[in-house]
This record gives structure tokens, C-alpha cells and sequence, in this order.
């Protein structure tokens, strides 16, 4: 009898469909390898959901760095639908939505060119790999190998710039976070509630307060993180980690099993 060979599901996922045929038939010809290929986000999300629900998921997704940078990527930005998946249209979007699904798929971004800043971007998503799109098959195998050990794998060339992006992103977040911890509680509750995209009136009834409170509040947030607009405060809020305040109806029930006394 012979010894089976543990094989390896890779998923392409490339609008050329020139390179993505061509790169799943040479994937294909190794004898551990299964492959199969999508031609944009949302098809290689109901490809991903198939394999799952037959029991046969996906050990690693090679991106296409620029996935939807065409025609079509602007007709689907021009009518966006956050909360469906088929709105997922961009690489590195895709990247972050796939690493939140199934953590143990491992991804690579296949690029055409050497992008510290996308670089950065993709592995602060989830990617375990960044590699050129024109480099020979026994290293992209070679990369596909190594990241399912939990190896993280970049261009020499790339890493120094890759590592300044980093740590300028970390240091932007500390700041960040700094910032915010010199707010009052109050004046967090408000931040949260801003993030959640509660206008003044509506941050007024939810916490109890008068508009013109809220209002005074809201100015004393802005002054404090150092910015001229709600938009401005509720990125910095983000980049610091503040989540959006809780939903009023969870308020409600909690409300309710306090004996009705708001807290």
C-alpha cells in the first residue's frame, strides 16, 4: 500500500484571470497540492463558505495585492454595502474579513511590486506572507510551506521599510491611546457614544444629560484629542481601540433587570 501524502488546499485569488489559471495549474502539478482559483472577493468568500461547509476548508489564500483595483472595483465602492459580503472587494480588506472567519486559514499577498506601506497593511490585517508576483514556483512553495508552521515571510528588501511602517503605526496608536486616557469617564462615555455614530441629541437621551451639556462635553473631547471634527475624534477614538457605545436596547434590558433604575 502506498503512503498518502497530506495535501495542501490553496485558493488563488486574482482578477487576471490569465495569472490565476495560470498560477492554479502550476500549484496543481505538485503532488500534495489541491487548488482551486476565484476571480474577486465575494467569489473566493463563496468558495471559502463551500469548503467549510463540506468539511474540506482551505489551508492558505494567495491574494492578489491589487484584487479589484479595476472597473469593476469602482462600480462596487460607488454603491457599497458594509454589512454584505459580497461588498469585500479589496485585497487587504479581504485579508482582514477572512483572518476574522477562520483564524486558521493562512494568507499571502501576491504583489507586483515591493509596497513598504501596503506591506505593513497586510500583515496588520492577518497575512503571514508578502511575495512577488514574479518570483519562481519553488519559492512561492516554498512561502505557502513555511507559513502553515507559522512562519511570517517577506522580501529582504522590504523589510526594513515594512518594520518603519510598524512602528510608526504603533507609535500612532500609543499616542493615540494617550490621548484618550486623558478624558474624563464621562467624556469617554460621550467619545463611544460618538463612535457609534449618535448625533447630540441622541447622546443626550442616552446618558441622561442636556443637550447643552452633551454639547459642552462633546467640545471638551474634541479639545482634548487635539481635532476639529467628530469625523477627527472617532478615527483617533478607532486607531486607540475605544469600541462604539453598547446598543440602546442592551441599555434597556439592563435598565430593566436593575428594578428600572437607570444606573
Amino acid at each position: 500500500m502506498g503512503v498518502s501524502v497530506a495535501r495542501i488546499r490553496v485558493l488563488v485569488v486574482d482578477d487576471h484571470r490569465i495569472f490565476a489559471e495560470s498560477l492554479a495549474a502550476a500549484l496543481a502539478a505538485e503532488p500534495d497540492v489541491d487548488v482551486a482559483a476565484a476571480g474577486s472577493g465575494p467569489a473566493a468568500l463563496r468558495c471559502l463558505d463551500r469548503g467549510a461547509a463540506e468539511g474540506r476548508r482551505f489551508d492558505v489564500l494567495l491574494v492578489d495585492a491589487e484584487l479589484g483595483a479595476g472597473p469593476a472595483a469602482g462600480a462596487a465602492a460607488a454603491h457599497p454595502a458594509p454589512a454584505d459580503p459580497e461588498s469585500v472587494v479589496d485585497g487587504i480588506s479581504l485579508v482582514a474579513g477572512v483572518r476574522r472567519a477562520q483564524p486558521a486559514l493562512r494568507t499571502v499577498v501576491l504583489a507586483e511590486k515591493d509596497d513598504p506601506h501596503r506591506a505593513a497593511l497586510a500583515l496588520q490585517a492577518g497575512a503571514s506572507g508578502w511575495v512577488a508576483k514574479d518570483c519562481s514556483l519553488q519559492r512561492l512553495l516554498a512561502v505557502v510551506r513555511g507559513v502553515l508552521r507559522d512562519e511570517t515571510h517577506l522580501p529582504p528588501a522590504l523589510l526594513t521599510g515594512v518594520l518603519r511602517e510598524l512602528t510608526a503605526a504603533r507609535k500612532h496608536r500609543t499616542d493615540s491611546e494617550r490621548l484618550v486616557e486623558s478624558l474624563t469617564p464621562r467624556e469617554r462615555e460621550v467619545l463611544r457614544c460618538m463612535v457609534a455614530g449618535l448625533g447630540r441629541k441622541a447622546v443626550a437621551e442616552r446618558l441622561f444629560l442636556s443637550p447643552h451639556t452633551v454639547r459642552t462635553h462633546m467640545q471638551n473631547v474634541l479639545g482634548k484629542l487635539g481635532v476639529h471634527s467628530t469625523l477627527a475624534a472617532v478615527a483617533l477614538a478607532r486607531r486607540a481601540g475605544v469600541g462604539p457605545a453598547e446598543p440602546a436596547a442592551a441599555l434597556a434590558g439592563d435598565v430593566v433587570e436593575r428594578g428600572g433604575q437607570p444606573a
